[in-house]
């Protein structure tokens, strides 16, 4: 029988693919972030235990809940992680009507699998630099470029998303050194960009869990820096968006 592993869920509106969806986070992460705002997801087995009959269920029924183009999100942790799981709910979502995103990290080397039985696909890309990406976050980033290039050709729609971290990849030349490499991978003319602000929203969990935060205020990113970063982007011709 087919199971999920959940640590969370619940309705969002725009923020999580287009219109108000069901976002479910999937347990378990293939990356080891710092700045991570859901450490209690990291485990694969973390949350509720809940198989496919029951989860199909719990869609179908918050059906009316979702308007103005909404549908359901399946996220993280990394929701890949639950790669055979979701290969199997997927066709079924889409045999009932419902539409589906995905936000993912981009490091399962079969998700273009799953561009198909996608409606809306976000991508997370942390860094251009192979070795600082590996350094900071503990994972290559090869896989999750060749995801991005397979996306950017087999799909119309790429979100692409960037969590601007201060001292790691925030100034106005990791902005243009990123636009350098989506430009290598062949995605400008199907993606949108856009860029999130590092925030604290974990903190509370990580003391709760009795796990060290090691970011510090260094890691802050003004409105200001954002504006910045944005307009290289924008100069370049890239869409960059604000959800």
């Amino acid at each position: 029988m087919t199971t999920f592993y959940l640590f969370g869920r619940g309705f969002n509106y725009s923020e999580d693919g287009p219109g108000n969806r069901l976002v479910l986070h999937l347990s378990g992460c293939s990356l080891r972030c710092p700045w991570c705002s859901n450490p209690e997801g990291k485990s694969r087995s973390a949350g509720e235990k809940i198989t496919e009959e029951d989860l199909l269920r719990e869609i179908l029924s918050a059906k009316p809940m979702m308007f103005s183009g909404g549908g359901v999100t399946f996220t993280g942790g990394e929701a890949t992680e639950q790669f055979g799981a979701l290969s199997s709910i997927l066709p079924k979502l889409h045999e009932h009507g419902v539409s589906v995103c995905l936000e993912t990290n981009g490091t399962h080397p079969r998700l273009p699998e799953l561009f198909p039985l996608i409606d809306y696909l976000i991508m997370d890309c942390k860094h251009y630099d192979p070795e600082k990406h590996h350094a900071v976050i503990g994972v290559a980033p090869g896989t999750i470029y060749a995801n991005l290039t397979a996306a950017g050709r087999q799909r119309s729609q790429l979100a692409v998303r960037i969590p601007l971290i201060g001292g790691f990849n925030e100034t106005p030349d990791d902005a243009a050194k990123f636009a350098e490499l989506f430009d290598r991978l062949g995605i400008r003319g199907s993606m949108t960009l856009e860029l999130l602000r590092y925030h604290t929203y974990g903190v509370e969990k990580y003391k709760k869990l009795g796990i060290p935060y090691t970011m510090t205020e260094r890691a802050n990113v003004s409105e200001e820096q954002r504006r910045a970063a944005e307009a290289v982007f924008t100069e370049r011709g890239f869409r960059v968006i604000r959800s």
